[in-house]
């Protein structure tokens, strides 16, 4: 593992890294923060996962998430949305290839040999971070903004026994119904929608519920609220009686102001139910 830069941060660090990742056949970089706690016992894990066109970086600057985990006493760590590099397929659109990997394993030319952020996440980018950072691996939540958000949803949803903790900002809630879903399922999967539904964090609600209770964000003026479909989301987790609250903030649009604004609390919510 390559360490990229290291700096203070609300008395922990802001490191960023990079190491070669055998699932995505690439370089891959990622951001971790500690809290000062850190430097005494191993601290719980928030996951952030970001959107589209996003890297590591983007939530990292933007979001000031730090501040609120060093008071929690919780590491963040901060993904890049897909492989990158020479090698690795793209699109010249922004919703498709580099930059926006969905956070699922591709099944279809050329997107397989690389885009496998599922698997990444799940099981290579965590065995990476136990061996180098004093985290409690036994401890971990995750969130999300827009395709993050789907992302941490979708991770949570499928593998409970992984995360104690869920929230999302702005999810991509039902790609199977929106243009920010069936298009890139349709161009990592193929046509069977069968497998786009491990995908959907909606259709996983309406199967498996979630173990403890999810808090979701979602601004009322969001540019691309008819896209990320709240309403489907919102009805799945009543349909299935799964505790949850969903705030929809007025006057709050897609961006990282609306992420920030609400940042605090999602990192409440996730140091309350980890124990930090």
């Amino acid at each position: 593992m390559e360490t990229i830069s290291e700096n203070a941060s609300h008395g922990g660090v802001q490191g960023v890294y990079r190491h070669r990742s055998s699932v995505c056949a690439c370089d891959m970089t990622f951001a971790v923060y500690l809290p000062p706690q850190a430097r005494a016992a191993r601290v719980p894990v928030l996951w952030y996962l970001s959107g589209l066109t996003c890297t590591h970086e983007n939530a990292m600057v933007k979001a000031g998430l730090q501040g609120h985990a060093a008071l929690a006493g919780l590491a963040l760590v901060f993904p890049d949305t897909s492989p990158r590099g020479p090698g690795v397929a793209d699109d010249e659109a922004y919703d498709l290839g580099q930059g926006a990997g969905f956070y699922l394993n591709a099944t279809r030319a050329p997107w397989a040999p690389h885009f496998r952020m599922f698997d990444y996440l799940l099981d290579e980018l965590p065995e990476v971070l136990a061996g180098h950072f004093p985290l409690d691996m036994e401890r971990q939540g995750i969130t999300g903004h827009s395709m993050g958000g789907h992302g941490a949803l979708t991770l949570a949803l499928r593998h409970p026994e992984r995360f104690r903790s869920l929230s999302a900002f702005a999810p991509i809630a039902n790609p199977t119904e929106s243009d920010w879903g069936r298009k890139q399922f349709n161009a990592y999967l193929g046509e069977d929608r069968v497998s786009w539904a491990g995908y959907d964090a909606s259709l996983l609600v309406a199967e498996h519920g979630w173990h403890s209770d999810i808090l979701i964000d979602q601004g009322a003026a969001d540019q691309f609220i008819d896209l990320l479909r709240p309403e489907a989301l919102a009805a799945a987790l009543a349909a299935r009686r799964t505790p949850f609250v969903f705030r929809m903030q007025p006057g709050y649009d897609h961006s990282y102001f609306f992420v920030e604004t609400f940042a605090g609390d999602h990192v409440a919510w996730h140091a309350e139910r980890l124990g930090a």
